[in-house]
C-alpha cells in the first residue's frame, strides 16, 4: 500500500481496532450528550491558539520542539513537506499549540490522552492546561483506565524494574538522581505499580513513543504541573486520536495518527493511508441538527490528511 505524505495526524484508531473504533465511538456519543448542538454548550471545547515561528540558521524541527514546548511528532505531522533535519532557514512552521480536549473523557484531575501524545490538567477554578507528553513505545504500551496520583517525588531514585533489567543487563539496580536519571528532577508515582507520570534528561524524547510505558514531559513542564497537583488527584488515560469540539457554534475536527502510523513518521517520514470507519455516520451524530452544514469535502481531506491541527468543519 502506498505511503501517504502526512498533511494531517491520523485520528484513527489503530487500524482494525475493535477497542479503538469502540473508545471513539464512545467518545463522540459523550461530546454530543454533553455539549449538544451548539446552542447549549456552555463549556469551551478548545484550548490554546496556533502560531508559527521561522526556522533559525542551523535549526532541526526537533530543536525547534524542544525549544517551543511542542511535541516532537505533532510538529512534524502539522509542517508536511519540511524537511526535519535541514529545514530551510526563514521557513514558517506551524506551532500546534491549538488543542480540543478529548471529548469522552472527564474534566477533572489529570487526563493523558495516548491518541494524540498529551497530557491536560484540570485545576479547580483554573483553565484547563496541556503538555506534550512520551509514551511507551511498542511492546511497552501505557495502559489505559482510571487510577490517581500516589505519591509525589522531587530528586526521585530510578529503581529499575526486573523487565527492563533483563532488556538491559548493564543497568543497575537503581539509578541515583543526577543527569543520568531519566525521571529527570520530579516524579509522580501513579497507582498502577511502576507507572509514572516524570520529567526526563533525554528532552527530544518528549512527544515520541519512546518510554517503557511512563509518561515524561519537558523538565519545565513537569516542575509546574508537580507543583500544583496534589496527592490523591484522579488520573484517566484515554486513547482517543479523533476529537469533535464545537466553538462559537461552529463544529472543529481534529485528528491524529494512530500510534502504528505515529511509528510510521518517525522512522520513514510518512504513514500508510487508514480509513476512519463510520466516520461520517460520527460526525452526524455529534452535528444532530447542524449536520447540513458540515463541509464534507473538508472533513475527507482532514480525514487523509491526519496533522493533528483543530478545523472548523461546518460552514
Amino acid at each position: 500500500m502506498a505511503k501517504s505524505v502526512w498533511t494531517a495526524r491520523s485520528g484513527a484508531p489503530v487500524p482494525g481496532s475493535r477497542r479503538g473504533a469502540g473508545l471513539l465511538l464512545a467518545g463522540l456519543v459523550a461530546l454530543a450528550a454533553a455539549a449538544g448542538p451548539p446552542a447549549r454548550a456552555q463549556v469551551p471545547d478548545l484550548i490554546g491558539a496556533e502560531r508559527t515561528v521561522a526556522v533559525k540558521d542551523g535549526e532541526t524541527l526537533l530543536d525547534i520542539a524542544v525549544r517551543e514546548g511542542v511535541g516532537y511528532v505533532e510538529l512534524r505531522a502539522a509542517n508536511p513537506g519540511i524537511d526535519p533535519w535541514i529545514p530551510e532557514p526563514g521557513t514558517k512552521v506551524l506551532l500546534p499549540t491549538a488543542h480540543l480536549l478529548p471529548p469522552a473523557a472527564p474534566r477533572r484531575g489529570i487526563v493523558v490522552n495516548v491518541g494524540d501524545l498529551r497530557l491536560y490538567y484540570f485545576a479547580p477554578g483554573k483553565p484547563p492546561a496541556s503538555y506534550p507528553i512520551g509514551i511507551g513505545q511498542e511492546g511497552w504500551g501505557t495502559p489505559l483506565g482510571a487510577t490517581q496520583v500516589a505519591r509525589k517525588r522531587v530528586k526521585p531514585t530510578w529503581v529499575v524494574p526486573a523487565s527492563i533489567r533483563a532488556e538491559r543487563p548493564d543497568l543497575p539496580a537503581a539509578v541515583p538522581p543526577g543527569p543520568d536519571n531519566p525521571l529527570g528532577d520530579f516524579a509522580l508515582d501513579l497507582g498502577w505499580p511502576s507507572y509514572l507520570i516524570h520529567g526526563t534528561n533525554k528532552p527530544d524524547g518528549v512527544g515520541r513513543r519512546v518510554s517503557h510505558g511512563c509518561i515524561r514531559l519537558y523538565p519545565r513542564d513537569i516542575e509546574r504541573l508537580f507543583a500544583e497537583v496534589p496527592i490523591g488527584t484522579p488520573v484517566t488515560v484515554v486513547d482517543q486520536p479523533v476529537k469533535f469540539g464545537w466553538v462559537g457554534g461552529e463544529l472543529y475536527l481534529e485528528i491524529h495518527p494512530s500510534q502504528a502510523q505515529t511509528d510510521e513518521i518517525e522512522l520513514e517520514g510518512a504513514f500508510s493511508p487508514a480509513p476512519i470507519p463510520d466516520l461520517a455516520s460520527w460526525i452526524r451524530q455529534v452535528a444532530d441538527r447542524e449536520a447540513g452544514r458540515v463541509d464534507w469535502d473538508l472533513v475527507a481531506r482532514v480525514a487523509e490528511e491526519r496533522r493533528g491541527v483543530p478545523v472548523r468543519i461546518t460552514r
